[in-house]
């Protein structure tokens, strides 16, 4: 028999966590990554997501997230006239590739010169992988405190950066790097249990080997 905790959810504007609320998550992380809400925006919508992106409301989540609305707004219905009210350019390529997960969708995201592009898995239950960013293996939930720090594949550079978090009382969860090659860029992707401090973000961005560096807050579901 089933009990109430048996159909509890997260808060969200449906049909469907995996199709809808994991989608607005994944657009948010790129409206967070982009910094603002893109003026163009392609994607690709995988596997199941490319036969049921229309009928179950993902095309609309995707969107909504892009324009940083969250999972329980209303507004999620409205979303395909509201990006055009925006002046948002978008594009859905539905695609079938068997090397990516069944609920995956990749989105390339341009705000002037400005570029980012993800690959986000929504695993149900409203909850999300940010599997890619610009090329670089990422693993991240967006559950928790975010920092990606894009620099210089020096040595020593991550004992630097986490130094910094340490004496800032930062706690660091999980640590992903990802690099393109031995002394070209790395990406750095921190999660942690407390959020860094304005000052201690600005002086990982002084560093003359940090290229980039983006704070993501958890994103709610």
């Amino acid at each position: 028999m089933s009990s109430v905790f048996d159909m509890l959810g997260p808060v969200m504007i449906g049909p469907s966590s995996s199709h809808t609320a994991g989608v607005v998550r994944i657009g948010r992380v790129v409206h967070k990554l982009l910094g603002e809400t893109p003026e163009k925006a392609t994607i690709y919508f995988y596997n199941s997501f490319a036969t049921t992106y229309e009928g179950h409301g993902s095309d609309r989540a995707i969107l909504a997230g892009l324009m940083n609305i969250k999972t329980d707004d209303p507004r999620i219905k409205e979303a395909l006239t509201l990006a055009q009210k925006e002046g948002i350019a978008y594009e859905f390529i539905p695609t079938i590739n068997n090397k990516y997960h069944p609920n995956s969708v990749r989105v390339i995201a341009q705000r002037s010169r400005v570029q980012v592009e993800v690959l986000g898995i929504s695993e149900g239950g409203g909850m999300i992988t940010i599997a890619e960013v610009d090329g670089f293996y990422t693993h991240f939930n967006a559950r928790q405190q975010t920092l990606l720090i894009l620099a210089q594949d020096i040595p020593g550079s991550i004992a630097f950066i986490t130094g910094a978090l340490a004496n800032d009382r930062i706690n660091i969860a999980t640590m992903t790097v990802s690099r393109k090659a031995k002394n070209d860029l790395a990406l750095l992707v921190l999660e942690m249990d407390n959020p860094p401090r304005p000052l201690t973000i600005a002086y990982i961005k002084s560093l003359y080997w940090v290229h980039k560096v983006v704070y993501i807050p958890d994103i709610d579901l």
